[in-house]
C-alpha cells in the first residue's frame, strides 16, 4: 500500500524522551477518511505506553487517542462525512467486526481485539504498529470516526475521547439517573468528567476526596456533596447510602472502605488502573449482594453517543493548551498530578517546527 509521511513526535526507546520524527500514513483507501489533527489530548495511557510500562510497547511509538481534527478528503464510498467536517477519532480505529461483542457494537470488547489508535499492529502497514495524534495527520475507516457538536470548544472537546466515554460509559451501563445517589472517587482527569455526566445525567453526586483543598472544585465541577475519605466520621456517614461508585483512582487505595458506602446490590466500577493488585474482603460483597466490577472505554456508537450527550448539555474537559514540544515537560507534571484536568496539544505547534 502506498504511503506519505508525516511530521509527528514521539520515540524510539523506553528512555528516550518524545522528539519530532516522520512516520508513514497510508493513502486513503475508497472507505477512509483522512484528518487533518488540530488538537490532541494527554492521556497517561501515553505516559505507560512510551514507557513500556505495560510491556507491550512496539517503537517507535508515537501515542494520542484523543484526537480533534478536520477532514481533509474521504475516500469514494465514504458516506457519512465530508471534506470540512469537523471530527473525532478516540481508542479504537478498527476492530474484527463479525464477533459477538462488534455484532452488538462493543468493539472495545472485540474478540480477536480492537485495533487500538496506537500500538497496535497496522494491517495497512505490515510490520508497523500503529500511531497515534501527535501527528499532522491520520487516516481512518470511516466507521471509526466520530462527529464532534458545532457547540462544543474543539480542544476541550478532546479529552472526551477518552476520558469523556471512560466515565460515560460505566454510568450508562449502571443506569445512572435520577433517584441514584452516586459516588466518585478522585478528582482527576477521569474523575472530574465523571462529575459533570453524572450531575447532567440528573444524580445526586458525592465526590470523595483526600484532599480538602478540591472541596470547592469538586463542587465547581457539580458534586452535590464531597467527602474527605481519610476522615473515617465522613466516611462512615455515608455507609449503605450510594446505588453505584465510580472509582477513577490510579493509585493503591483501600477499596473495602468505598465497598461499605454501597446500598445493597450497589455495584462500585473501576476506571483507575492501579499498578498493584487491590485487596478485597469476602465481607465487603456478600452482606449487601454488592458487586466489585471495572469498565474500559465504549464502543464507536456509544461514543458518538456521549459525544451529543455532551454537546446537549454543552459539557467538555478542563484543560491546558500546551505546544508540541512542552509534552516531555507535560508528562512530569502529569506524574505528579500538577494538571487541572487534562493537557491538550495545539497541532499547529507541530506543524511550525522544523
Amino acid at each position: 500500500m502506498s504511503t506519505t509521511e508525516v511530521k509527528a513526535y514521539g520515540t524510539e526507546a523506553a528512555e528516550a524522551p518524545l522528539n519530532q520524527l516522520n512516520i508513514p500514513r497510508r493513502t486513503p483507501t475508497a472507505h477512509d477518511v483522512e484528518i487533518e489533527i488540530l488538537f490532541c489530548g494527554v492521556c497517561h495511557s501515553d505516559i505507560h505506553t512510551v514507557r513500556n510500562e505495560w510491556h507491550n510497547t512496539m517503537y517507535p511509538s508515537v501515542p494520542g487517542h484523543e484526537i480533534v481534527g478536520r477532514v481533509l478528503s474521504v475516500g469514494g464510498h465514504v458516506s457519512k462525512f465530508k471534506q470540512g467536517d469537523l471530527v473525532g477519532v478516540g481508542c479504537i480505529v478498527d476492530s474484527c467486526r463479525e464477533c459477538q461483542y462488534c455484532q452488538e457494537g462493543l468493539e472495545q470488547y472485540c474478540e480477536p481485539g480492537m485495533t487500538g489508535t496506537y500500538n497496535s499492529p497496522d494491517a495497512h502497514l505490515e510490520g508497523k504498529p500503529t500511531f497515534g495524534g501527535y501527528s499532522e495527520r491520520v487516516v481512518v475507516d470511516e466507521n471509526y470516526v466520530l462527529r464532534i457538536p458545532e457547540n462544543l470548544d474543539l480542544a476541550a472537546t478532546a479529552p472526551l475521547l477518552c476520558a469523556g466515554i471512560t466515565t460515560y460509559s460505566p454510568l450508562k451501563h449502571w443506569n445512572v439517573g435520577p433517584g441514584k445517589k452516586v459516588g466518585v472517587v478522585g478528582i482527576g482527569g477521569l474523575g472530574h468528567m465523571a462529575i459533570k455526566i453524572a450531575n447532567a445525567m440528573g444524580a445526586e453526586v458525592v465526590a470523595f476526596t483526600t484532599s480538602e483543598s478540591k472541596f470547592a472544585e469538586a463542587k465547581r465541577l457539580g458534586a452535590h456533596e464531597v467527602v474527605l475519605s481519610k476522615d473515617p466520621e465522613q466516611m462512615a456517614a455515608y455507609q449503605g447510602k450510594l446505588h453505584f461508585i465510580l472509582d477513577a483512582v490510579s493509585a493503591q487505595h483501600d477499596i473495602n472502605a468505598f465497598l461499605a458506602l454501597l446500598r445493597v446490590d450497589g455495584s462500585l466500577a473501576l476506571v483507575g488502573a492501579p499498578e498493584e493488585a487491590l485487596p478485597v474482603a469476602a465481607f465487603s460483597l456478600i452482606p449487601g449482594r454488592k458487586s466489585f466490577s471495572g469498565s474500559m472505554i465504549g464502543g464507536i456508537a456509544e461514543t458518538q453517543e456521549m459525544l451529543d450527550f455532551c454537546g446537549e448539555h454543552n459539557i467538555t474537559a478542563d484543560i491546558e493548551m500546551i505546544d508540541m514540544n512542552e509534552v516531555n515537560e507535560a508528562y512530569e507534571r502529569m506524574i505528579k498530578g500538577d494538571v487541572k484536568y487534562r493537557f491538550v496539544i495545539d497541532m499547529a505547534t507541530l506543524k511550525g517546527q522544523n
